[in-house]
């Protein structure tokens, strides 16, 4: 497929096994339309199917927005039955979110909002600019989230803080997402891309299976109670020990040098 609204780079700037995708709509401020949704399903896709990619990063194009929400002048007409009939929004979660089983980052510059918010939190983490902005202010435009907002945000930062962005629609910077446990970490805006980069490749050069299995093993703590989460966690942890991966770790450990990963 030939992407025209995102690019799609593998082993990103030699960084092995890093694909970084980019939002490409500069000039909309890299809104997300419908042909950004269907280009970033099938690329979301492909780095989950090819094995010599095992972390991913998500950013937008141009200093100034990640992605500042959804395109409101495609929404504009849409009527009621065509959002209700085509599940508006629906593939993101069931095409992205729960069929990319391997890590992927949101290296989030300028504006994330609304749409671009809500994308941004589906990743497993996200890393930002000193000039990030986020927030969920569908609520000016006589709407609400419909991407998971009201979902991912309040299990980000808690409900009050969570119900007040989404009451009054008052954007968040940096500093103030990363002191509530949005982000992971604030970086300059010239460094954002490389910093991002480097963490996706510290990923990328761990266990395959390992870093799949932690990673299921994480979200499941949103999904179950404790009790279940723990059994969940127990049983993945059994599963890995009989891994290869398993063996070569130990004995690289032990023997003082690099493990060589086979990811089964």
């Amino acid at each position: 497929m030939t992407y025209e609204a995102i690019t799609a780079e593998a082993n990103a700037q030699g960084n092995a096994g890093v694909t970084l995708l980019t939002i490409n709509r500069p000039k909309a401020l890299n809104a997300l339309n419908s042909q950004v949704l269907e280009e970033l399903i099938h690329a979301f896709a492909a780095y989950q199917a090819d094995d010599t990619q095992l972390c991913a990063v998500l950013t937008g194009s141009g200093e100034k927005a990640f992605a500042a929400g959804a395109d409101i002048k495609e929404m504009s007409d849409k009527a009621a039955a065509d959002f209700y009939l085509e599940d508006f929004f629906g593939p993101w979660t069931s095409e992205i979110v729960k069929k990319t089983r391997k890590p992927w980052i949101a290296a989030v510059n300028g504006f994330a909002l609304g749409g671009g918010c809500e994308l941004a939190m589906m990743a497993d983490f996200i890393i930002a600019s000193d000039n990030a902005k986020f927030g969920q202010p569908e609520i000016n435009l006589g709407v609400a989230p419909g991407m998971g907002g009201s979902q991912r945000l309040t299990r980000a930062i808690g409900k009050s803080k969570s119900m007040e962005m989404c009451l009054t629609g008052r954007m968040m910077g940096a500093e103030e997402a990363e002191r509530a446990n949005l982000i992971v970490r604030v970086v300059p805006q010239a460094e954002l891309v490389i910093e991002t980069l480097k963490t996706a490749a510290t990923i990328a050069s761990k266990p395959p299976m390992a870093t799949i299995a932690n990673k299921e093993m994480v979200n499941s703590a949103f999904e179950m109670t404790l009790d279940q989460g723990l059994i969940v966690e127990r049983r993945i942890f059994q599963i890995l020990t009989a891994s290869e991966d398993k063996a070569e770790g130990m004995a690289a450990f032990i023997e003082k040098r690099e493990g060589q990963w086979k990811g089964r």
